[in-house]
């Protein structure tokens, strides 16, 4: 990597925990990344998300678009992951939220079984094939097993110490690795990095810890390409 800041994508699934991204997890993260003088890319599909009123936990029945509401986050600056390459990046990252679960793909409602969103897939999978490194944060990581899984590989990721959601990724073929929130675990072969924050975090100053490692690590790995596999 050159001289330049690395450019990490920051993937968001909205605007708010219940039917988006979190978003304590997404800001930390956007901090964490500034104070390391890293360039964030934020960026989101451009598909319809399921309302959900924050105050009660109901649908409102109201439909809106992903990636106007991640430009709430993103204060405008916002790119369709449809258009990002992983030529454009040196590091993704994922917070979490209930939106990366049901709308970077249907892991809330399918299990195992879960698909994920046509784009995203794409552009993890390129990231992978190219060696760069992969951040996943509280439920997200589900997401990135369902990507592990369809790249027929077995991966390692936490979501702390869930037992249904652990279950879930590893019927999913993945190995799950319990962390306590302020840690994070770490997938040498995929160069995989997840943490489990608000899975486990009952106060913001926890989950920035766990979120804090986890960025660090992610750029560490980004200033050190992997080589190819053979």
């Amino acid at each position: 990597m050159s001289s330049r800041p690395p450019r990490v994508g920051v993937v968001l699934s909205g605007c708010g925990v219940f039917d988006g991204a979190e978003i304590h997890e997404s800001v930390i993260t956007l901090l964490a990344l500034d104070r390391a003088g890293a360039q964030a890319i934020c960026m989101a599909p451009d598909v319809e998300l399921a309302v959900v009123n924050h105050r009660t936990g109901d649908e409102t029945g109201e439909r809106r678009n992903v990636l106007d509401e991640s430009a709430r986050i993103a204060r405008g600056n916002i790119r369709d992951v449809a258009d990002v390459s992983a030529e454009d990046l040196d590091a993704l990252v994922f917070p979490g939220g209930f939106g990366a679960a049901k709308n970077l793909c249907d892991f809330a409602s399918a299990g195992a079984q879960a698909t994920v969103q046509p784009d995203v897939a794409r552009l993890v999978g390129d990231m992978l094939a190219a060696r760069k490194p992969v951040g996943g944060i509280c439920i997200a990581p589900a997401m990135l097993a369902a990507c592990l899984r369809d790249r027929g590989a077995k991966g390692r990721v936490t979501i702390g110490t869930d037992e249904p959601t652990a279950a879930g990724i590893e019927a999913m073929g993945q190995l799950h690795l319990e962390c306590p929130v302020q840690e994070f675990r770490v997938d040498e072969e995929y160069r995989i990095v997840t943490t489990p924050a608000y899975m486990l975090a009952g106060r913001v100053s926890e989950a920035a810890e766990g979120i804090e490692r986890l960025v660090a690590e992610v750029l560490r790995m980004a200033a050190s390409p992997a080589p190819a596999r053979a």
